[in-house]
């Protein structure tokens, strides 16, 4: 897609938006890559850490480094209410002219957002970090995400990039367009590729994480995956259309081989072995069975989702918020 870019000049403040889930043994790491990229940033910075429900040290690390550090600022949740909340959490308390959300494991070096923000002031409005290799992972972690990314892909948005994850730069007025939607149930790589805002990668190849266990282990995955699936594409509701469908043809085809056999030993009286309706009974049984129970089980995850947005409920619960040398802006969130 081409673009018409108008060229901007660096930001005058950057938020960095890093959501923590049982990191104490990354903080250290992170602490020092941090500090020394901001000493060459061309802006003023603020990083947002978001403690996403930890149950070990790490919030006691984060208050700790911001009672210290002016530009970091804390906001903690109640309880765990998963990555891609806690990355909104984090959105909607940045005040920069763009924002940048990145993991706290350093997978993704920190380094690239010196590259994002050459591709800012070329005027796109998303600049997204595209994976040229990973570092550290086993062949099936690869080989499950190549997957996933091209099936989310064909699901999700057709514009979306492949094989990348949520470290990106984002605009302000990008921002302020994720912000205005609130729904549920979030993926926010497809949510990016939904606005339409000029967009473009920068390439990097991803680090092992350099501390910890991996937050998003195969389930997580596969539930990101059925969640982005079921939010942004009718398409599993026409998988069932179509399984039914095949089901009906294989049962017009079961029924039409058994007639066949009947015609053989009754009629033309040939020397088979019949037995009379069990295969065809047990097999229509099972196909039909299994198709309609695939099929309610999606329309029920459709339901499911229907029913959590209808309760109008926050995306999250903020415990408190600490630090920060800007004016603090609370707010009531929904």
């Amino acid at each position: 897609m081409h673009y018409y870019l108008v060229p901007r000049k660096n930001p005058k403040l950057l938020s960095i938006i890093i959501p923590c889930y049982n990191e104490e043994s990354s903080l250290p790491f992170l602490k020092e890559r941090l500090e020394d990229l901001i000493k060459i940033l061309p802006t003023k910075v603020e990083v947002i850490f978001v403690n996403d429900g930890s149950s070990d040290q790490t919030i006691f690390q984060l208050v700790s480094w911001a009672e210290k550090d002016p530009q970091i600022q804390v906001v903690s949740l109640s309880r765990n209410f998963g990555h891609q909340l806690a990355v909104t959490a984090g959105m909607d308390y940045a005040k920069g002219d763009a924002v940048v959300v990145m993991d706290a494991d350093l997978q993704d070096p920190p380094e690239v957002i010196l590259e994002m923000l050459t591709k800012y002031r070329e005027g796109y409005d998303v600049v997204y970090g595209q994976r040229l290799a990973r570092s550290g992972e086993s062949f099936f972690k690869k080989a499950t995400a190549w997957a996933f990314y091209r099936l989310m892909k064909i699901l999700v948005h057709k514009d979306l990039p492949l094989d990348s994850g949520d470290f990106r730069l984002i605009s302000r007025r990008c921002l302020d367009a994720l912000n205005g939607l609130r729904e549920n149930h979030r993926f926010l790589r497809g949510m990016n590729a939904w606005i339409g805002f000029p967009q473009t990668p920068v390439f990097y190849k991803r680090d092992p994480r350099v501390a910890g266990e991996t937050k998003y282990p195969l389930r997580k995955m596969l539930k990101l995956a059925m969640n982005a699936a079921v939010s942004f594409s009718p398409l599993p509701l026409r998988f069932s259309l179509a399984l039914g469908i095949i089901v009906a043809i294989i049962g017009f085809a079961v029924g039409f081989y058994a007639l066949f056999r009947a015609f053989q030993h009754f009629i033309l009286e040939m020397p088979i072995v019949y037995n009379p309706g069990w295969a065809t009974i047990v097999t229509l049984i099972c196909l039909i069975g299994g198709s309609i129970l695939i099929s309610i089980g999606i329309l029920g995850e459709y339901i499911a989702r229907i029913f959590e947005e209808s309760k109008g409920r926050p995306l999250y619960v903020v415990e408190f918020v600490k630090g920060s040398s800007l004016t603090e802006k609370s707010k009531k969130l929904s």
